[in-house]
C-alpha cells in the first residue's frame, strides 16, 4: 500500500493532434468567414445598378443569418480548444476505512412515464455498487407521491438481500437485475453449478420482485391523484423478513435506502427537480450527511460497480480535491440502436465536446452520473468557511441542518434520535422551508431554470469551483434514451428553453461569466450551450426560406460561379462539413451516423430550438408559466420495431410535423423552379449556389419526403398535415412575390 500511494490516482492526458488540427481549421476557416461577410457588407457599401429593395432584404436576412453562425462558429470552437481525457486508478485508493461515504440521489416523478419496476433497477444497482455498503445511503426522491413507488422501495429492500450478496460473491459487473438477466451473453462463466443454480434461483426471485411490483401498480394507484397536493412522506426502509436464511454475514451490512416525497401544494412553486434535489440535500443532511452525493436519473441504472471508486480517485487527490466541485461521467444508452435515425445517443456531446470542456475547467453538471461535493452545494464560496451569524438566514430554521453543515460525519441516525430526525426531515421537506432563504439563489441546485443541472453547474464554476470529466471504456451508467421523434423533440424543446432561460437572464455567461469562470474559454462553452438554440433556428429558417424564394423569383443571392468569392463560400460549406465528418470517424462512428446527424440538426433547429426559445422569451415577460415534464420512458412495440428498423415514426404533433413538411415542400418546388433555369435559361452560373441549397435540404431531409409521399403505415405523415404543410408553402410562395418582386 505504501509504495501505490506513491502514484498518482489518475492522470490527464492532452490530446495535442487534435489541438493541432482544431486550431489549424479554425484559423483557416475564420480567415474564410471573414472574406464571406466582407462579400457580404460590400453590397451595402458599393454602387449596383441591380440593387433593388428586394433584393437589399433578402441580402440583409441572408447576412444578419450569416453573422449569427459564424458567431455561433466562433462560441462552439471553445470546445475544441483543448480536448483531454482521463485515466482513473481505483486500485491505488487507500483501504475502505479511510473512503469516504456517498449519498445517492434518484429523482423519479411520474410511475406512468417511469415503470415502477425500472426505477427499482436503478435502485438495486446503486446499492449494489462495489463500494463500503456502511458508507452507501440511496434515496429516492418520487416528485408524483405514488404509493407504488413507496410499495416498490419495500420490494426492492428485501430482494436486494439475495441480490447483493449475489453480485458481490460472483463479481457480478452489471448489477441492474434487468440488464443483467436480459443480457445476451452472461458476464462471466463460472464453471461451477453452484454458481450456475443460485443464477437460476436469484431470477427466479427477481421474477416473483417484479410481479410483487407490478400488482402493486394494478392493485392501487400508480400516480397521486393529489400529485401536486399532499404532505412529506419520508421513510426509511429497514423492513426485515423471516425467511431470508442466507448468510447472516452478507445481510447484516446493507446500505441504508430511503424514501422521500416531498410535500406539494398548488400556491407553492416547487421547482421542478432541482426543488426535489435540494429537498434530498436536506433530508440527507440530517440522516447520513456524507460527504458527497452521486446524481442520477431513475432510468440510468450504474452499469459499473467501480464508479464511486473511480470519482475518489479524482475528489481524494489532493492537488486538485480543495477546488474540485464534481466529476462527470458520459450517460450511455443500452436502447439506442446502430442507425441512431434520432441522434439519442448524443455523441457530440459525451464523445466530443464533454472532451473538451474538461480541458478549460471542466463540464457542467449533466443531469445525472455525477459525484459532486456536498460543501459546493452548500457554501457561497470554496474560500469562505460560512457566517454562523448568516446561516440560518440562507439555510432555513432547521438547527439540525444547521449542525451538520459543520460536521463531516454521518447523524446518530438509527440510535435513539432516530424519531426526532425524521420528524425534523419532515419540515426539511415541508413546501414552505425556503420561504426567506438562500435555496435555489445562492445555495443548493439552483432555481430560474428547468435545466437545473446546466445553471448548477454554471454558478459553481462562477464560485471558483472546477470538474473533471471521466469516460472509462465500460460505461459506468447506462440509462434509456429516447427512440421516437415524439418524444426527442418535446425533450429538446424543454432542453431548449432552459438554455435559453439562462441566456435571456441577468447570468448570461456572455456577461457574467467571463471574470468568473476559471479560464474565459469555459465561459465561451456556457454561452455557447446557452446561445445555439437561438443562433441555429433563426439563421436556419432564413436559409431554409430566403434563397429559395428568391430563386424563384430570379433574384441572385450568392457569387457567381466565376467570380472569386464562390471560392469562399464553397470552402466554408465544405470546411463545415468536413470537419464535422471527421469528428463523426474520429469518435468510431460512421458516415451514416453523419447523415443523420446533419438529418435532425436541421429538423430539431427549425422546431424544438424555436418553440423552445419562443417558450423562455414568454416566460421571460410573464406571458406563460415554466413547465416540466418527464420524458416517457414506456416504450411502443410499434414505435419501437420502425425505430430498430431506421425508420422515421412522425406520430407527433402537428406543430412539429407541418414547419418541417412545409420548409421541405418549398424547396421542393424551388429546386424544380432552379432546374428549369438552368435547362432553359444557362442560369446554372449565376444560381447555382441558390439551386444547390435547396438540393442539399431535401438529400438530407429525403424521410420526410417519404414519409408525405411514399409510406402508408401508421408512422407516416398524415395526408391532412401534407396538405397543410402545401397551403403554408404556397403563404410563403406569395409572402415571398410580394416582398422580394
Amino acid at each position: 500500500m505504501e509504495s501505490s500511494s506513491k502514484l498518482p490516482l489518475h492522470l490527464c492526458h492532452v490530446h495535442k493532434l487534435s489541438i493541432f488540427i482544431n486550431r489549424t481549421h479554425i484559423f483557416f476557416h475564420s480567415i474564410a468567414l471573414v472574406f464571406l461577410l466582407y462579400y457580404r457588407a460590400s453590397f451595402f457599401f458599393f454602387q449596383d445598378t441591380t440593387k433593388t429593395k428586394a433584393s437589399t432584404l433578402a441580402w440583409l436576412l441572408v447576412f444578419v443569418s450569416e453573422i449569427f453562425l459564424s458567431f455561433e462558429w466562433l462560441l462552439s470552437q471553445s470546445f475544441r480548444w483543448r480536448p483531454v481525457s482521463r485515466t482513473a486508478f481505483p486500485e491505488r485508493l487507500p483501504d475502505d476505512d479511510k473512503l469516504p461515504a456517498v449519498d445517492v440521489f434518484i429523482c423519479t416523478a411520474d410511475p406512468e412515464k417511469e415503470p415502477t419496476v425500472g426505477v427499482m433497477n436503478t435502485v438495486l444497482s446503486a446499492m449494489a455498487m462495489d463500494y463500503p455498503p456502511e458508507k452507501l445511503y440511496v434515496y429516492l426522491s418520487d416528485d408524483g407521491g405514488a404509493a407504488v413507488t413507496l410499495k416498490g422501495m419495500r420490494e426492492a429492500w428485501r430482494f436486494a438481500k439475495w441480490w447483493l450478496p449475489f453480485c458481490r460473491r460472483y463479481g457480478i459487473k452489471c448489477r441492474a437485475p434487468e440488464a443483467y438477466f436480459s443480457a445476451e451473453e452472461e458476464e462471466a462463466d463460472f464453471g461451477g453449478s453452484e454458481f450456475i443454480q443460485e443464477r437460476e434461483d436469484i431470477k427466479e426471485k427477481y421474477e416473483v420482485f417484479k410481479k410483487r411490483v407490478r400488482e402493486n401498480a394494478t392493485v392501487g394507484d400508480t400516480r397521486s391523484r393529489l400529485g401536486r397536493d399532499h404532505p412529506a412522506v419520508i421513510e426509511v426502509i429497514q423492513e426485515t423478513s423471516s425467511d431470508d436464511a442466507i448468510q447472516e454475514n452478507e445481510t447484516k451490512i446493507m446500505p441504508l435506502i430511503v424514501y422521500v416525497s416531498r410535500e406539494k401544494r398548488p400556491s407553492h412553486p416547487h421547482h421542478f427537480k432541482a426543488g426535489a434535489l435540494n429537498v434530498l440535500l436536506r433530508v440527507s443532511g440530517v440522516i447520513s450527511n456524507s460527504p458527497y452525493i452521486l446524481g442520477l436519473d431513475c432510468d440510468m441504472h450504474c452499469h459499473d460497480p467501480s464508479s464511486a471508486r473511480q470519482a475518489m480517485c479524482f475528489h481524494l487527490d489532493p492537488k486538485i480535491s480543495p477546488s474540485l466541485a464534481l466529476v462527470q461521467f458520459p450517460q450511455k444508452f443500452q436502447n439506442i440502436s446502430n442507425n441512431d435515425i434520432y441522434d439519442s445517443q448524443l455523441r457530440s456531446t459525451f464523445w466530443l465536446l464533454w472532451q473538451g470542456f474538461d480541458g478549460v475547467g471542466g463540464p457542467c453538471v449533466s443531469g445525472s452520473g455525477y459525484y459532486i461535493k456536498r460543501l459546493s452545494l452548500c457554501s457561497n464560496s470554496i474560500h469562505e468557511d460560512g457566517d454562523p451569524m448568516k446561516l440560518r438566514q440562507s439555510f432555513g430554521p432547521s438547527n439540525e441542518f444547521i449542525k451538520s453543515l459543520h460536521q463531516n460525519k454521518k447523524p446518530d441516525m438509527l440510535i435513539h434520535r432516530k424519531k426526532a430526525l425524521l420528524n425534523e426531515a419532515q419540515l426539511l421537506a415541508s413546501c414552505a422551508f425556503e420561504n426567506g432563504t438562500e435555496w435555489g439563489k445562492e445555495v443548493g441546485f439552483m432555481y430560474g431554470s428547468v435545466l437545473e443541472d446546466y445553471f448548477t453547474g454554471f454558478r459553481l464554476h462562477c464560485k471558483g469551483w472546477i470538474s473533471v470529466y471521466c469516460n472509462p471504456p465500460r460505461p459506468q451508467f447506462l440509462g434509456s434514451g429516447t427512440t421516437n421523434l415524439d418524444d426527442f423533440l418535446v425533450q429538446l424543446t424543454r432542453w431548449t428553453s432552459g438554455l435559453v432561460d439562462v441566456a435571456i437572464s441577468k447570468f448570461c455567461p456572455l456577461v457574467y461569466g467571463p471574470l468568473k469562470t476559471y479560464t474565459f474559454v469555459q465561459s465561451m462553452c456556457y454561452a455557447d450551450l446557452a446561445l445555439f438554440p437561438i443562433f441555429y433556428f433563426l439563421p436556419l429558417w432564413c436559409f431554409a426560406t430566403i434563397p429559395q424564394l428568391c430563386l424563384l423569383n430570379g433574384i441572385p443571392l450568392y457569387p457567381e460561379v466565376s467570380n472569386s468569392y464562390f471560392i469562399v463560400f464553397s470552402f466554408v460549406f465544405l470546411s463545415s462539413i468536413l470537419k464535422h465528418l471527421y469528428e463523426v470517424l474520429s469518435t468510431g462512428f460512421t458516415f451514416r451516423h453523419w447523415i443523420n446527424e446533419q438529418r435532425i440538426w436541421m429538423m430539431k433547429s427549425v422546431t424544438s430550438h424555436l418553440y423552445g426559445s419562443w417558450d423562455a422569451f414568454m416566460k421571460k415577460i410573464g406571458m406563460r408559466e415554466a413547465s416540466f415534464f418527464p420524458t416517457n420512458k414506456v416504450d411502443d412495440v410499434e414505435q419501437l420495431k420502425r425505430y430498430n428498423m431506421g425508420v422515421f415514426d412522425f406520430q407527433t404533433s402537428i406543430l412539429f410535423l407541418a414547419p418541417m413538411a412545409a420548409l421541405v415542400i418549398l424547396n421542393m418546388a424551388s429546386f424544380a423552379v432552379g432546374i428549369s433555369r438552368v435547362i432553359f435559361l444557362g442560369e446554372l452560373d449565376k444560381f447555382f449556389i441558390q439551386v444547390f441549397i435547396p438540393f442539399y435540404v431535401i438529400l438530407m431531409n429525403y424521410p420526410i419526403i417519404e414519409g408525405m409521399l411514399i409510406r402508408k403505415d401508421r408512422g407516416r405523415i398524415p395526408p391532412s398535415v401534407t396538405l397543410l404543410s402545401a397551403i403554408v408553402s404556397l403563404i410563403f410562395y406569395f409572402l415571398g412575390s410580394i416582398i422580394f418582386m
